[in-house]
């Protein structure tokens, strides 16, 4: 592991400790279990959803810099990296505001999908897929990571 990867494990582990040690000093046996489950299960979902995050945006960024695209750090800010995905699909970067419109942004996004694995050399109607449950996690893998 990197040491500003441990560091920024450290960070979070004593966060999540200043937090609960208050507590478990005042708590029973039986609660000081039950506090400890709860510690465990926020960081597994905090390791559960930054493994998500890592895995997007490095999809995202794959795909920008195969298709020749500027600024590929941008899949790694929230908001930037719709900006991204728009600038590979060549879409008005005003459309990210779409994004934030309840069922506008299904179709703004079906809409980008497509245009995004056309600029790939895929058919467009995998665009289609991104709605899917399981295919939407699977997608900009393939996108991002097959020839």
């Amino acid at each position: 592991m990197r040491p500003h990867r441990k560091t920024a494990l450290v960070v979070v582990l004593a966060a999540l400790g200043t937090a609960l040690l208050p507590r478990m000093l005042q708590a029973r046996g039986e609660e000081v279990v039950g506090i400890a489950i709860i510690g465990a299960m926020v960081l597994f979902f905090l390791f559960f959803f930054g493994a998500i995050y890592v895995y997007f945006a490095l999809a995202f960024s794959t795909i920008a810099r195969k298709t020749q695209t500027p600024n590929t750090w941008f899949a790694w800010i929230p908001i930037l990296n719709m900006v991204l995905l728009l600038n590979v699909a060549k879409k008005p970067v005003w459309w990210v505001l779409l994004f934030f419109v309840p069922f506008v942004n299904i179709v703004i996004l079906v809409i980008t999908w497509m245009e995004v694995a056309k600029a790939r050399g895929r058919p467009d109607w995998w665009g289609i897929l991104i709605i899917a449950p399981i295919a939407n996690f699977i997608l900009p893998g393939i996108l991002a990571w097959t020839d």
